[in-house]
């Protein structure tokens, strides 16, 4: 891709990496290092008497040198691109396209309603013609306690958006400008909210200027309000407001069985203000939902009728705002008559709040979001996340040069809406659309909306668009688009981590495989792209076999490795060194630091003998249909005062009740532990060398020192559970015993 230059009525350029052509050279480089390795294996194979240790070595090394050569796809042209914001924003307002906004919640326990009200706010907050933002919130746990929360949301919106507008707030998340953390706050603001404290403790008259303190108060209250229903877990719908919104809430009504649910909470007929629809979809036991892509499917027919506006923004409900210019960096992109005929969405990266200083948990998630996503740009574009993204409407219904039409011409992607959100009829088909049995004998989930079949639904989603010839962009602005909540506990990481590995493993078997399928729409660099993903799973037969192998060859003192002596050693060294130098030069120049890339890559180690190696587990029983898909949403309430102090002090977490998702991990600690203590012993004791195997298992024993510290120096809650410390202990021995027959 060439480099586009600025000039006054640009909108965006693109430049390509200057280190693309090292990249590339090293590329060749390693690749023949790749086929000198297969050759070392395959005649050792064919001469030696070890066929099962250099099969093992074999296989695992296939898979590494596929895994490098999906990653290596996404760096021969990575590109960084440039938005120019403020030249769209000097438009006239007439110009700019409608905007709705999707938000998903689940569960009100794991997703706080206050947590959804301030995405919902800062949103609504945006550097935009208020009136033409409409707010849809996907409620799939059909809560009344979520309604409640934005129905006094909606209430507040009328005071915090002409605040956060007049006062240029950056931070239009209610909760984040109100804290200490708030990157707009001010000396100003401090004393505000120190007068603001003085003026409440004396119940004295507050002055008419302190317009801090009487938001913070208002704020404040709704807060107080909010989080006192969801501590009850009821609303009292005998107050005077409140009578008949909540009636359908009675014994009969569940999360997994309740009608469809359509409020409009506020409408722009009556001010200029965005609208905010509350929508709970109809669920009935014995209907399919098909989990967040049934939800935001729903949400596309619910707006279709309602405001049915071009541009669409999907985002978890823990996904606030960070930057109130966000949707005229998109539309940079969007509206530029160059690319949108075939222009299908514009992917922000996620970022996180709350991460501690080194990320020990890799939450960052850098390589999904920075390394990975400028290489996916110069391709065919990045994949979509899930959150944070900018669709063109168009894109959901089919191919660019063919539009699928839906079955209701009211649900139609070029349809102009006159009618009001309020209007009888528009009230009842948004109903209708919603219901649980509506999509069937339709293309809703195969050729239309998102797609279903996956539990990664996003990932999904995009590859079909792009399999159909729509086009990506990666936005990554100087100022973060938006910033949501991390899992603080390991349990959660590899949990979450262990869904999206069955989910990939589904697509990786199906009939649109990115390897067979990908390949063949996409060509070989962007099929070996979207392979990177769902073939995840299967690193954790590198991190099983290397991370036991050759340390229980060192117990017995024997060689799985050549010894230095031997020019083969040097390839090996070659590999590993090449390849660590490049992954952490990737890290860095995408903005990482040198300790985060040490707990990226040992998470890593953690995630493919725990979230990888449970996924293709689950994925083999749900094949076998012994296992059934289930969605576990995360847990985004952090209210574990002891848990984020574990956090901040950089302390793993492995949570009071640790399941056998850390067993694996453990057990090839302590192997490790113990083949490190041997080697060096009989390095000391009779001067014998195995220096790859040694050398393999200090690398490890280092990535290890949290575990061995949750082993047997912690005593608090988080620790590993006795049972998990037992249970690996007998499994080291039972492998030390059984490989003596066949390593020997």
């Amino acid at each position: 891709m060439e480099s586009q230059t600025s000039n006054s009525t640009t909108l965006h350029t693109c430049h390509t990496c200057r280190r693309t052509i090292l990249y590339r050279c090293y590329a060749v480089i390693h690749t023949c290092g790749i086929i000198a390795l297969m050759y070392h294996h395959a005649h050792a194979l064919l001469t030696e008497n070890t066929a099962l240790v250099t099969s093992l070595l074999l296989l695992t090394d296939v898979v590494q040198a596929f895994m490098w050569a999906t990653t290596t796809s996404l760096r021969f042209n990575p590109v960084h691109r440039t938005e120019y914001p403020e030249r769209y924003a000097a438009k006239p307002e007439e110009e700019f396209p409608k905007l709705d906004v999707f938000i998903c919640t689940a569960d009100p326990y794991k997703e706080p309603p206050m947590m959804v009200v301030n995405t919902a706010l800062s949103v609504m907050a945006y550097d935009y013609p208020s009136d033409k933002i409409s707010v849809y919130v996907s409620d799939d746990g059909g809560s009344s306690l979520t309604l409640f929360a934005l129905m006094e949301a909606a209430k507040f919106s009328e005071h915090w958006l002409p605040f956060c507008k007049k006062n240029s707030v950056q931070d239009r998340s209610p909760e984040v400008y109100f804290s200490s953390t708030s990157r707009s706050w001010t000396e100003e603001a401090e004393n505000l909210k120190k007068l603001h404290k003085y003026f409440i403790s004396t119940s004295i008259n507050r002055p008419k200027h302190d317009n801090f303190a009487v938001k913070q108060t208002m704020y404040e209250d709704v807060k107080m309000k909010v989080e006192h229903v969801v501590n009850v877990w009821k609303v009292d719908s005998a107050h005077d407001q409140f009578r008949g919104v909540f009636d359908l809430w009675d014994y009969k009504f569940t999360p997994h069985d309740h009608p469809t649910i359509v409020k409009v909470l506020q409408n722009n007929e009556t001010a200029a203000m965005p609208n905010l629809i509350y929508v709970s979809r109809e669920k009935r036991r014995a209907s399919p939902h098909h989990f967040k892509a049934g939800a935001l499917n729903t949400l596309l027919r619910v707006s279709s009728v309602m405001t049915n506006s071009p541009i669409i923004l999907t985002l978890d409900c823990d996904m606030y705002s960070n930057n109130p210019t966000t949707p005229l960096h998109a539309l940079c992109y969007l509206s530029d008559p160059k690319i949108i005929s075939s222009l299908g969405f514009v992917q922000f990266p996620q970022r996180f709040q709350g991460i501690n200083r080194n990320d020990i948990y890799a939450s960052e998630l850098r390589r999904s979001f920075d390394i990975n996503m400028v290489g996916y740009d110069g391709l065919t574009g990045p994949s979509y996340v899930g959150t944070g993204c900018f669709f063109n409407r168009r894109a959901f219904y089919g191919p660019p040069a063919k539009l699928v039409r839906p079955e209701l011409d009211e649900l139609s992607p070029d349809r102009i809406v006159n009618t009001s959100l309020k209007a009888h009829d528009v009230l009842a088909l948004a109903h209708d659309v919603a219901g649980c049995n509506y999509e069937r004998n339709t293309n809703w989930g195969s050729k239309i909306g998102l797609r279903y079949g996956s539990l990664v639904e996003d990932y999904y989603t995009g590859f079909m668009l792009h399999c159909e010839g729509w086009r990506s962009v990666f936005c990554r602005p100087q100022r973060d688009a938006f910033y949501g909540e991390s899992p603080k506990c390991l349990t959660d990481v590899v949990g979450q981590q262990m869904r999206w590995s069955i989910g990939l493993l589904e697509m990786a078997f199906s009939r649109y495989s990115p390897f067979t399928y990908g390949f063949k729409l996409l060509g070989m660099l962007m099929g070996l792209g979207y392979s990177y993903y769902v073939f995840w799973p299967f690193c954790s037969i590198p991190h099983a076999v290397y991370g036991t192998l050759p340390q229980l060859a060192l117990i017995h003192g024997v060689s799985v490795f050549p010894k230095s002596s031997d020019p083969w050693f040097w390839l090996y060294i070659f590999l590993f060194l090449g390849a660590h130098l490049q992954d952490v030069s990737d890290f860095l120049l995408e903005g990482g630091t040198y300790r985060k890339w040490w707990n990226d890559q040992r998470m890593w180690m953690i995630r493919g003998l725990s979230s990888f190696f449970f996924g293709i587990i689950e994925f083999i029983l749900k094949t076998l249909n012994l296992s059934t898909s289930h969605f576990n949403v995360t847990s985004k309430a952090n209210d574990d005062n002891e848990q984020k102090n574990r956090y901040e002090q950089e302390i793993f977490d492995f949570g009071p009740s640790s399941s056998m998702l850390f067993l694996p991990v453990t057990t090839v600690a302590i192997v490790n532990l113990f083949a490190f203590v041997w080697g060096v012993y009989g390095l000391i004791a009779w001067g014998e060398v195995h220096v790859l195997e040694l050398m393999l298992a200090s690398f490890a024993v280092v990535n290890c020192l949290p575990i061995y510290e949750a082993l047997m120096l912690r005593k608090d809650d988080a620790r590993l559970p006795k049972r998990v410390c037992f249970l690996a202990a007998f499994l080291t021995l039972v492998l030390i015993v059984l490989s003596y027959f066949f390593v020997k």
